[in-house]
């Protein structure tokens, strides 16, 4: 067998044929056995590749080169090691498997390579300019609030405390915190305004 496939009449109809003796018939290059291979294996073979490929395209690309295979690999199957459907679907899962890690694998050298070229111009004045004035706005919101409220936010977020370790050290119930962090954030939001990606 030469590799290539020619569609010629054939012995096989397929239609009485076990799959294996299909298989059997198409490492002989009978291509109406190939046909019939195909047509009884095909939904089985591309819905194997799609679960894991999940990409449509690509699935049917992968199932193509399956089959390509095994028109060339008929002769290697083996029937005392297990059915052709079987001795198929192992193959295709195999390409399947390639095709994602050879995938992850281009994305990663694509990574490696894009953060070792890229070299971000930086302009360290006015990012510590935009910090110091985003500072300033948060401060001065926080002097605007109620001592409960600007209490409530210093003790969570300042200092880094749980709600509960918050109304613990504030002397009140748990609720009576959660409430003044909810109040206290609402109040916030209202005095800084809408941000650059809610604008």
């Amino acid at each position: 067998m030469n590799g290539t496939m020619t569609l010629a009449p054939a012995l096989h109809s397929g239609l009485e044929d076990s799959d294996d003796d299909l298989l059997a018939a198409v490492a002989t290059g009978d291509d109406r056995a190939f046909s019939a291979f195909y047509d009884r294996t095909a939904s089985r073979v591309l819905g194997l590749i799609r679960r894991i490929l999940v990409d449509h395209a690509q699935s049917e690309e992968v199932a193509q080169e399956v089959y390509l295979a095994a028109w060339q690999d008929a002769a290697q199957f083996d029937p005392a090691k297990g059915g052709a459907v079987s001795w198929l679907l192992m193959r295709a899962r195999r390409r399947a498997i390639d095709r994602v890690r050879s995938s992850q694998a281009s994305r990663n050298r694509d990574m490696t390579v894009g953060i070792r070229d890229h070299d971000p111009v930086r302009d360290d004045v006015a990012d510590t300019a935009a910090v110091r004035i985003e500072f300033h706005r948060i401060d001065r919101a926080m002097q605007a609030l109620t001592a409960a409220h600007r209490e409530a936010l210093e003790l969570t977020y300042y200092g880094g405390l749980t709600q509960s370790e918050a109304a613990t050290r504030a002397g009140v119930p748990l609720g009576t915190m959660k409430t003044r962090m909810r109040d206290a954030l609402i109040a916030i939001r209202t005095l800084l305004g809408p941000t650059e990606l809610e604008a």
